[in-house]
C-alpha cells in the first residue's frame, strides 16, 4: 500500500467499445464495484451501473430503459467535474478521458480499470465491437495532439488522489497505464507522482489559462495555441517518465515479491 492510496474507494471499470471489449461478457462481476459504460458499451452486459455519453450521442443508441441502481451521466453532470480537474483542453476532448475524470471525481475510486478504450483502430474490419464506427480520438482536435500525454495526465492526477489507473486490455494501446489482470485489481496501489515535474506541468496549465467553463472548447478554439499545448503534452509525458523512474528506483532498493511490478508502472499492495 502507498501513502496516498484511497483504501476505501471502489474498483471501477471504465468500459469502451473497442473490438476486444466483447470479452467483458464473460467476466465475473465481483471484480468491480462499479461499471461505467461509455457510449454504446452498455450493450455489452446488462449489469452496468453508469451510462455516460456526449451531448451529440444519438438517442436511439442510448439505453432504452434502466433498472434500479443504474444512472445516465450527461454533460450537465460531467462538465463541472471535468472543470475541477483543469477542463477539457488539458484533459483531452474524447469520452475515454471524460469518463475517467468523471469517475475520479464522482466515485472517488481506488482503482480505475480501463477496457475497450485503447484508441487504436483497424484499417480493415471492425473498429468497434458492434462493427465500424467513428475513430473519435483520432479526429483533428487541438486537445488530442497526444493521446499518450492525456492518458499520462489522468494517471498522475488520479494517483495524487489515491487512485491507480490500469489497462485490462492486452491489445496495442494509446493508453500509457500499466497492464493488469482481473485478479490483481483488489491489491493495486497507485504510483507516487514525481512532485517537481507534475508541478511544472500544472504551472504551465495555469499560465496558459485555457479554461472553458461551458466545456464547449471548440467554440473558442481560435484562442488556443497548438504549439503551446504540444509543449504542455511534453511536460506531462516527462512527468510520467520521471514518476516511472522513481518507481523503478524504489523497487530496486526494496525488491517487490511480485515479478515485473516496477516495469509495469504501478505498485501492488502488500
Amino acid at each position: 500500500m502507498t501513502e496516498n492510496q484511497n483504501i476505501s474507494g471502489p474498483v471501477v471499470l471504465i468500459l469502451g467499445s473497442g473490438p476486444a471489449a466483447v470479452a467483458v461478457r464473460g467476466w465475473n462481476r465481483s471484480a468491480f464495484d462499479q461499471i461505467v459504460a461509455i457510449n454504446n458499451a452498455w450493450r455489452l452486459r446488462p449489469d452496468w451501473d453508469v451510462s455516460i455519453h456526449p451531448e451529440d450521442f444519438p438517442p436511439e443508441h442510448r439505453p432504452p430503459a434502466m433498472i434500479q441502481g443504474q444512472s445516465r451521466i450527461v454533460a450537465d453532470d460531467y462538465v463541472p467535474i471535468q472543470n475541477a480537474y483543469g477542463g477539457f483542453v488539458y484533459a483531452g476532448g474524447t469520452m475515454a478521458f471524460t469518463a475517467g475524470y468523471w469517475a475520479l471525481g464522482a466515485l472517488k475510486p481506488r482503482v480505475m480499470a480501463f477496457f475497450g478504450c485503447d484508441m487504436v483502430y483497424a484499417t480493415t474490419g471492425k473498429t468497434h465491437f458492434y462493427g465500424t464506427g467513428t475513430a473519435d480520438p483520432l479526429r483533428a482536435d487541438i486537445t488530442l495532439q497526444s493521446l499518450e500525454a492525456k492518458a499520462a495526465r489522468l494517471q498522475l492526477l488520479a494517483a495524487e488522489r489515491g487512485c491507480a489507473c490500469v489497462n485490462l486490455s492486452m491489445q496495442d494501446s494509446r493508453l500509457v497505464f500499466p497492464r493488469a489482470d482481473l485478479d490483481e485489481l483488489a491489491a493495486l496501489s497507485p504510483v507516487v507522482p514525481d512532485t517537481a515535474t507534475v508541478h511544472a506541468a500544472k504551472a504551465r496549465e495555469a499560465a496558459l489559462g485555457y479554461m472553458v467553463p461551458s466545456g464547449r472548447y471548440w467554440q473558442e478554439a481560435d484562442r488556443f495555441d497548438a504549439a503551446a499545448l504540444a509543449d504542455l503534452d511534453a511536460l506531462w509525458l516527462a512527468a510520467h517518465a520521471a514518476t516511472l523512474r522513481t518507481v523503478r528506483l524504489r523497487e530496486t532498493a526494496s525488491p517487490s515479491r511480485y515479478r515485473g511490478a516496477a516495469a509495469s508502472g504501478f505498485r501492488r499492495g502488500a
